[in-house]
């Protein structure tokens, strides 16, 4: 069975959504990028790469959320940027088939957008349901990525992409609302270390804060005339700023 701690990103739908993205992507370029308006086959490398990255950004920030939220934060908005970037590059198709994007008032813009994606119902072979998953979710868009108009397909990816933009907005909204709450890894193996630290103290029968009453810790000054000397600091340091000299 797959470990769901380390491949969590497999039900989140900003995951699915991307990889759905990227699928499309990959036949788009097949399908309508050809040595005449793509002569040096860049426009496909960074169309299929930038498709690429967003649900491997997804996917690595993930399985970072239990040692670094910080570095979970930083991926998913590498994710969010390729995005945009994938979906200007769509914006640049149409503008080049003397076309606009739809208006979201338009029926189909409605339609497309308003399409939902159904819920994980992942059980123990993860792996292989979570792709039949993907595909079945891609089909929900099919009908607009799978005819013989580009004008279409482009103006369905463009949807989608700003629609994942906007899903990973808020992803990373509750990811700063957990990182506030919670901290980080640094900060918990800081907090770790100060009860370990104050432990020893009462172990060790420091004394205790001429200020506040608890326990106190020995630390080394940073600056000043006693840099580099131990005292004996408030364990509630920063709250509390009691010291004692260590005789």
């Amino acid at each position: 069975m797959i470990e769901i701690s380390r491949f969590g990103y497999y039900w989140l739908d900003t995951w699915v959504m991307a990889n759905v993205i990227q699928l499309a992507t990959q036949d788009f370029c097949l399908r309508y990028l050809n040595h005449s308006n793509d002569p040096g086959g860049r426009q496909y490398d960074q169309m299929t790469q930038a498709a690429r990255s967003a649900p491997a950004n997804i996917a690595e920030g993930s399985s970072r959320h239990s040692t670094s939220k910080e570095t979970e934060m930083k991926l998913t908005d590498v994710a969010r940027a390729t995005l945009s970037e994938l979906g200007n590059d769509y914006l640049n198709w149409l503008l080049r088939q003397k076309s606009i994007p739809w208006s979201v008032n338009d029926a189909e813009y409605k339609t497309v957008n308003s399409i939902q994606l159904d819920r994980p119902d992942y059980k123990d072979d993860v792996l292989h349901q979570c792709s039949i998953h993907i595909l079945k979710q891609k089909e929900k868009f099919d009908a607009w990525l799978n005819g013989d108009d580009s004008i279409t397909a482009a103006n369905c990816l463009l949807i989608l992409c700003h629609r994942l933009v906007l899903m990973l907005n808020r992803q990373m909204e509750r990811q700063l609302q957990q990182f506030r709450e919670a901290g980080g890894f640094t900060e918990g193996l800081t907090a770790e270390r100060l009860a370990h630290r104050t432990q020893q103290s009462i172990t060790n029968d420091a004394p205790t804060c001429p200020i506040c009453g608890k326990p106190m810790i020995k630390r080394v000054a940073k600056k000043g005339i006693n840099s580099g000397k131990e005292f004996w600091s408030c364990s509630r340091y920063p709250e509390c700023t009691g010291t004692r000299r260590i005789t």
